[in-house]
């Protein structure tokens, strides 16, 4: 560990934050993401097989996000963000916009987001509607039905990875939350921070498939440690930096 202190914090968050709220996990213990095999409706060749099929499917996710709202874990993530005086990125598998709502701004959405669209015709990510399955225009070419979720699909290249490994490779603290530690890149993220001298935490439901890989794992709801965690870190923060130099 760098120093006496943390400075500089990455957090990955994945499935399990955003399931406390009510959304999917991507795989179901029967192998099916709301009733899809992944391979329909996850990659690019599903959607230039039936680009129907998978319109419609993000097209629900969509609109179920109207019914779900963010957790005191995103909250309290939105508060870090808030507070934190060092440097912080907050990294997120999930596609969802919880953490945005609850208020962080220091983030970045390395598989894409569901409110978000990508035109096939001219490269333009932008604003997605509230459907896609009805092909409406491009906002900048103006290209009918070319529109595909900004969704980054098994086979793709995930967003922004110079910036994440960038931030790995300074920070001294890496947090994974709700997390399987089972699809990679993100979960070779821990190695990459211990590589450098971070200090890294676990904080799952249960046990991932990388726990052994931590310094230290909190296992329990996600809603009840993050808090817990972030409320502790910033009043340990504060409690040295208030400390009178000697």
């Amino acid at each position: 560990m760098r120093g006496t202190g943390f400075q500089s914090i990455v957090v990955l968050t994945g499935a399990g934050i955003s399931a406390e709220s009510g959304v999917p996990t991507f795989r179901g213990p029967d192998g099916l993401w709301e009733g899809h095999r992944v391979e329909d409706v996850a990659t690019p060749q599903a959607f230039r097989r039936d680009p129907a099929l998978v319109q419609a499917f993000y097209d629900a996710r969509r609109a179920a996000l109207a019914r779900v709202e963010p957790n005191a874990a995103h909250r309290a993530l939105a508060r870090l963000d808030a507070e934190w005086p060092g440097d912080l990125l907050i990294v997120t598998q999930n596609v969802d916009d919880l953490h945005e709502r609850a208020g962080a701004v220091r983030m970045v959405h390395m598989h894409g987001e569901l409110k978000r669209a990508f035109c096939l015709a001219c490269g333009e990510r932008q604003t997605a509607p509230d459907t896609l399955s009805d092909g409406p225009a491009c906002t900048r070419c103006g290209a009918h039905g070319r529109l595909r979720p900004d969704i980054v699909w098994f086979g793709e290249m995930p967003y922004h990875m110079d910036r994440i490994e960038a931030a790995l490779a300074a920070c001294d603290l890496f947090v994974s939350i709700g997390t399987s530690g089972a699809v990679y890149p993100a979960a070779g993220f821990v190695q990459g921070a211990r590589h450098y001298g971070a200090h890294t935490l676990e904080i799952n439901l249960e046990p991932s498939e990388g726990t052994h890989v931590f310094h230290e794992a909190r296992h329990g709801r996600a809603g009840d440690l993050v808090p817990l965690w972030v409320g502790a870190l910033l009043d340990r923060d504060r409690f040295r930096l208030n400390q009178p130099e000697t």
